[in-house]
């Protein structure tokens, strides 16, 4: 099914039902926001009733986008017409045991995107998801608030990695564009997103950084419990900090382990450079996890040390002369048709 298919299915599907839960992942970033609070304004506009939900604390940062306030800690009593669940792989990423609903519908772009909704839709080109909801909008013919395209260019902003990642290209920038035109104001959500850390989070950074490790192509470095008590730190402030790994020159991928209550327990952030020698998501995947060629994660169990190894291993075959990634040809970006921008 092309993307203009799934699009025209999904509008009928929205069109014929009246109440929606939107949701996605637990930990949520700023796709996972910024597409469900897009999504949200969508949906309003259309004259649907709405109710977004996360497992997980909403970080502070995204407090600037209107409706954030309205984001529930848990699902709603009420069973809904459809649940929409953006940007996650499954139901039990949501946080939630269970969602309950009459219709799920699943929209995604990650690699490791499966169909387990009663309507699937994953675009692995898309640039964030918050560009398919986007699109999702222009064929709806619904006016793009200012409301709206703020949350929608905070999920492009933050998954391109600040149009950094591969696969930004022309079409990423005539989309942010136009919501600039639509109303959002990028100078503001970028201070909010880059220049608003708390004490605590440079603080672990420090604390990160301090601690790194350098084999090689490769660079890691761990966030223990103890490195969080003594910084004040919250499990948000952990996000970015493996940014700052793969940002020095010669590295050709990252790896920050994150110590879990369970002190077995890691949870791991894998980053890799542009079309290099890496593609972190085949890594992720073979550790269970899963996510972008860039940006990928996963959980293990063990020592840092034991697992840190493990994984460097994997990175170190893709390293290896001819054992390069499978996939070499980079995702295209999110691709609009120019009358739809005009």
């Amino acid at each position: 099914m092309t993307n203009e298919q799934s699009i025209t299915t999904l509008l009928g599907l929205i069109r014929e039902r009246h109440s929606f839960v939107v949701t996605s992942h637990a930990r949520p970033d700023g796709d996972a926001i910024g597409s469900a609070l897009g999504m949200m304004h969508l949906l309003e506009a259309m004259g649907k009733e709405v109710v977004v939900a996360f497992a997980d604390p909403i970080p502070e940062p995204f407090d600037c986008l209107e409706g954030v306030n309205r984001i529930l800690p848990a699902l709603p009593g009420k069973v809904p017409d459809a649940a929409i669940i953006l940007e996650c792989d499954s139901v039990h990423r949501t946080g939630f045991a269970q969602i309950p609903a009459r219709f799920t519908i699943n929209i995604d772009h990650h690699l490791s995107g499966r169909d387990y909704a009663d309507f699937n839709w994953i675009d692995a080109k898309a640039c964030a998801v918050g560009a398919l909801v986007y699109d999702v909008a222009l064929a709806a013919g619904v006016p793009i608030s200012a409301a709206m395209a703020d949350c929608l260019y905070t999920a492009v902003l933050t998954d391109t990695g600040s149009f950094n990642y591969p696969g930004t290209n022309a079409a990423t920038f005539a989309l942010a564009e136009h919501l600039v035109q639509c109303g959002t104001n990028a100078n503001r959500i970028a201070q909010a997103m880059y220049f608003s850390n708390p004490v605590s989070k440079v603080r672990l950074l420090g604390m990160a950084l301090s601690k790194m490790v350098i084999q090689g192509e490769v660079c890691w470095s761990v966030i223990s419990q103890e490195d969080m008590r003594v910084a004040g730190a919250s499990v948000e402030d952990c996000e970015g900090v493996v940014n700052h790994l793969i940002g020095m020159a010669g590295i050709e991928a990252a790896i920050l382990l994150r110590q879990q209550p369970d002190l077995n327990e890691y949870r791991l952030s894998l980053r890799s450079k542009g079309i290099g020698k890496v593609d972190v998501s085949a890594v992720a995947e073979h550790f269970g996890g899963g996510g972008h060629r860039n940006a990928s994660g996963c959980t293990q169990f063990g020592t840092a040390a034991d697992i840190t190894e493990r994984v460097i291993q994997e990175v170190d075959h893709q390293l290896k002369p001819g054992n390069g990634p499978a996939t070499t040809t980079p995702a295209s970006s999110h691709e609009t048709s120019s009358s739809l921008l005009a």
